[in-house]
């Protein structure tokens, strides 16, 4: 297994918990610059001699009113959600097709599903990932690359603990059926579904990890009063 973050602090603290050097590779990389991504690549294919699995998961956020949000904001949501996830399977695909293919996972959000306030540059970064995604695997499928998307719905990570308060949680509480938060360990879960051979015929689906958020319309907490 190999991880890219360009968080070095949090990688090297992460790497601890994989001591064998001949099974874990763990690569700083800022997923935003094509010749990183590249370096990255091809020292896991040099490393492992393959790749059977991607995921794209780097991700940041700005959330901002739209009308305050600026232009390098803008762009540096979209350079590392969006782009990122371009510039990798550009650069993971051609490893998968020697050994005959694979899987890649791209991690969307909810927030492309559905538009939200203050998530402008968010929020476009994951719809149109979620596109990107379909474009992938279409053109990727022809060769043996299985392409598809999460959109994980609230899920109880560093980021969500930041910027949720205890209002937010509850808001999200009557509009969730599920009427929780979702786990990392239910994305990862969902992320290796997809990965793995019992998924070999799923290709191009987006799948939302969100408790029922999305399917959800108005009126929810009323309806429990009632129910």
């Amino acid at each position: 297994m190999a991880i890219l973050d360009v968080d070095e602090k949090t990688l090297l603290q992460t790497a601890k918990n994989y001591p064998d050097s001949k099974l874990f590779l763990s690569l700083h990389t800022d997923v935003s610059q094509p010749q990183q991504v590249k370096h990255a690549v091809d020292t896991i294919e040099k490393h492992f001699g393959r790749i059977d699995a991607w995921v794209n998961n780097a991700g940041v956020a700005v959330f901002k009113p739209i009308l305050q949000t600026t232009f390098e904001e803008w762009r540096y949501v979209l350079s590392t959600n969006l782009e990122g996830a371009f510039l990798c399977t550009q650069a993971c695909a051609p490893v998968m097709l020697k050994t005959g293919g694979g899987s890649i996972v791209n991690i969307a959000s909810i927030s492309g599903l559905r538009a939200s306030t203050l998530r402008v540059a968010y929020g476009t970064s994951k719809a149109a990932l979620i596109h990107l995604t379909k474009q992938q695997a279409v053109e990727l499928g022809n060769v043996g690359i299985r392409v598809n998307v999460v959109a994980p719905g609230p899920v109880d990570t560093e980021m969500a603990k930041l910027v949720h308060s205890v209002a937010i949680r509850s808001d999200y509480y009557d509009t969730i059926p599920l009427n929780r938060y979702g786990t990392t360990e239910e994305i990862a879960q969902t992320v290796g579904f997809l990965c793995s051979s019992d998924a070999s015929f799923i290709n191009g689906q987006v799948l939302a990890v969100d408790g029922g958020f999305e399917a959800n319309g108005v009126g929810l907490p009323t309806l429990r009063q009632t129910s």
